[in-house]
């Protein structure tokens, strides 16, 4: 398991849902390694490729509800690659995952850009 800080996390990312006008509903983190999230990528969205995050989104309007499943291998492999500590990259995955949950996409034109700015105010919020 990871070593963060549950009262500080939680606070944060309630923090981070309202300045978004939303609040905390049901949100579980699933904390697996690489084979499990393939397994996952695969059975669930039809890609075979790993990744750091995958968001189930269960919201009903204002209220953020979803499983996060999140690979604490290419966590780390990533913060390696990114010069980032492994705390900073593990809370940059989980609030990746929150902004999913708030609407924000990563997938289309100039959304990744979005997204990392997205990232980066909310970090900032941990800091």
């Amino acid at each position: 398991m990871p070593d963060i800080q549950p009262q500080t996390t939680t606070a944060w990312i309630k923090a981070v849902a309202e300045s978004y006008g939303k609040r905390i509903g049901d949100i579980a983190y699933i904390f697996c390694s690489d084979e499990k999230i393939l397994e996952v990528n695969r059975q669930y969205l039809q890609h075979d490729y790993y990744t750091d995050i995958i968001t189930f989104d269960y919201c009903e309007g204002k209220r953020l509800s979803g499983d996060l499943f999140i690979s604490l291998d290419t966590v780390r492999t990533n913060a390696e690659q990114f010069g980032a500590s492994y705390e900073t990259e593990l809370h940059r995955v989980i609030i990746h995952g929150i902004l999913h949950l708030v609407g924000i996409n990563d997938k289309g034109p100039g959304e990744r850009e979005i997204m990392e700015a997205a990232e980066d105010k909310a970090l900032a919020l941990l800091a």
